[in-house]
């Protein structure tokens, strides 16, 4: 019987020739990730150690990265102390994948993982934070898990108790029409599913829209699998793989890519035709709950934001900018932009986008995570709704469980940010 990638991935990880789904296996982690929320991993890794006697040692600091980029800068003497404390354990442990609140290398986790070359195909990836299934669009094994998990492998390298997922291939072909695009295919996918339809299944993406889709685009579907109840995405590795890593990463060494086989078992099989996909929307307050953008044409939005892991990198930034440059945003709708990585918010500067936006009425901010789970910038008031590029719009997810979210393409967001309520932008607004 043949292997999915991930099955792959995990055999290779394990020393083991071949293994199936349901296996529980403790594989070698390549990558262990954390953001601030590195702080509470380091209070269960200093507890692993108490009474041994043993000076606390993490396995490789070579192989693991912190971001802060939740709370950035710190909006509270408590943050301020957590960041604190993670500089200090960073420094001890001489971890160097460390990105600090800086301009020139900071921004969000899974946007720095994959431009620094920190991802690599048919690498175990682990992080903290329920999106790490970005990084399958790197052609990787990649999953979030909990701060007890990652104290463990911080200690021993390795992922305890990993079931082997089932796998549901997913083929994607057509051509997106205009105004359509990766964000679209994947909410369109998540409502077909529903929120529990891929529960503990892995999502591998084919077809020939994947393999002409930027890596970009593959980081926005593959973030957004855990919506489904995914426990991460993956895309085959191609010459697009190779592309991103060599001339955006700046990776020099070998680069093995990891592909199914012909005969790889999989649980279920989706075929999906973009050609006739519309622009979709996620209705309040469930991300499955999905429309197309026509059910709620006219919906009157206070606030837009483009950005989060999801949807803020350059094309997304472009899109919006081509689209508000010349215009104004509405009255009475705030714009609000975060670009994903200090390097992106460089590249959109030189670009002229920045200036674009901020000449139309957005406001952009610093790269960084707050308003997407609504702990730091961009809070709603009270029956203020939302239209936003980022991943989740359930009750009180930006900050007041009295506002409402809905999820959107940057496409949508800037068109509707020019006329104060939803709008299709492929009739303008």
């Amino acid at each position: 019987m043949g292997m999915t990638v991930v099955e792959k991935i995990l055999a290779h990880a394990s020393g083991r020739e071949e293994v199936s789904a349901g296996e529980v296996l403790e594989p070698a982690v390549d990558l262990a990730m954390s953001h601030e929320n590195a702080a509470l991993v380091i209070n269960r890794f200093l507890a692993v150690f108490e009474g041994t006697g043993l000076e606390p040692k993490v396995w490789d600091p070579a192989k693991i990265a912190i971001i802060f980029d939740h709370r950035v800068p710190a909006e509270s003497p408590k943050t301020a102390g957590n960041q604190k404390k993670v500089r200090e354990f960073v420094a001890q442990h001489g971890i160097t994948r460390f990105h600090d609140i800086r301009g020139d290398e900071g921004g969000i986790c899974h946007q720095i993982l994959p431009e620094n070359g920190y991802v690599r195909p048919g690498a175990v990836v682990v992080g903290t934070d329920s999106h790490t299934t970005s990084h399958g669009a790197l052609n990787s094994f990649s999953f979030g898990i909990g701060a007890t998990e990652m104290a463990s492998v911080w200690s021993l390298g390795v992922a305890l108790n990993v079931e082997v997922p089932g796998t549901i291939r997913v083929n994607v072909n057509g051509r997106f029409l205009e105004g359509v695009g990766p964000k679209d295919l994947i909410l369109h996918l998540i409502g077909k599913l529903t929120a529990k339809g891929a529960n503990f299944r892995v999502i591998e993406f084919h077809g020939e829209t994947i393999r002409s889709m930027p890596t970009s685009g593959r980081l926005t579907v593959c973030n957004m699998t855990v919506e489904a109840g995914a426990t991460s995405g993956v895309i085959p590795g191609d010459e697009e793989t190779i592309r991103y890593l060599r001339e955006v990463a700046g990776v020099k060494d070998d680069i093995e890519l990891v592909h199914p086989d012909s005969d790889a078992p999989y649980e279920q099989r989706i075929d999906i035709d973009v050609s006739t996909l519309v622009p979709q929307i996620a209705c309040p307050h469930t991300v499955d709950n999905v429309k197309p953008v026509d059910a709620v044409l006219g919906t009157k939005i206070h606030q837009v934001v483009i950005g989060s892991c999801t949807n803020g990198r350059l094309d997304d930034i472009a899109a919006a900018a081509q689209i508000l440059k010349g215009k104004k945003v509405a009255r009475g709708t705030r714009m609000l932009v975060f670009p994903a990585s200090g390097r992106i918010f460089q590249e959109a500067l030189d670009k002229g986008y920045v200036a674009d936006l901020m000449k139309a009425g957005a406001v952009v901010m610093n790269s960084g995570c707050g308003p997407c789970l609504g702990v730091h910038e961009g809070a709603l008031g009270d029956g203020e709704v939302a239209l936003s590029t980022t991943n989740r719009n359930f009750k009180g997810r930006m900050g007041n469980p009295r506002g409402e979210v809905y999820l959107c393409s940057p496409e949508v967001a800037a068109a509707s940010a020019l006329t104060g309520e939803i709008t299709d932008p492929r009739k303008g607004a």
